[in-house]
């Protein structure tokens, strides 16, 4: 149960995130913020920020093996990276109709997933 709360906390923080670092290139399409400086933008990705690490600190917390959850430090981390590429992914898609994935991003893909094998392999 831990591990899935781990997780799901873990997508959360992630989507925050993902809002946060990229969803303000979007602001340009939307005339309110064409008079917003770059300070201003920088106070608006911290304010969604802010959300991100109200969902990583616990997920963290739980996740973590020496707290009496299911993982390491590390497959805490590499968990954390690979949820950050598949929303990044599916934001990037359905936000920024432009980009597309190509053959070497599903290559890297495949790398990431082998990561994943070998740091959870005991």
């Amino acid at each position: 149960m831990k591990a899935f709360a781990t997780i799901g906390l873990l997508v959360l923080s992630n989507t925050f995130m993902t809002l946060a670092w990229y969803g303000h290139l979007k602001f340009s399409e939307w005339k309110w913020s064409n008079q917003l400086g770059l300070f201003a933008i920088v106070l608006i990705a911290w304010g969604i920020a802010f959300f991100e690490y109200c969902f990583q600190v616990p997920a963290n917390r739980i996740g973590f093996h020496g707290n009496g959850g299911p993982f390491t430090l590390v497959q805490l981390k590499v968990i954390q990276e690979t949820i950050t590429l598949i929303v990044f992914t599916a934001f990037t898609l359905m936000v920024f109709k432009t980009e597309t994935l190509r053959v070497n991003h599903f290559i890297g893909f495949i790398f990431l997933i082998l990561a994943v094998f070998f740091i959870f392999k005991k």
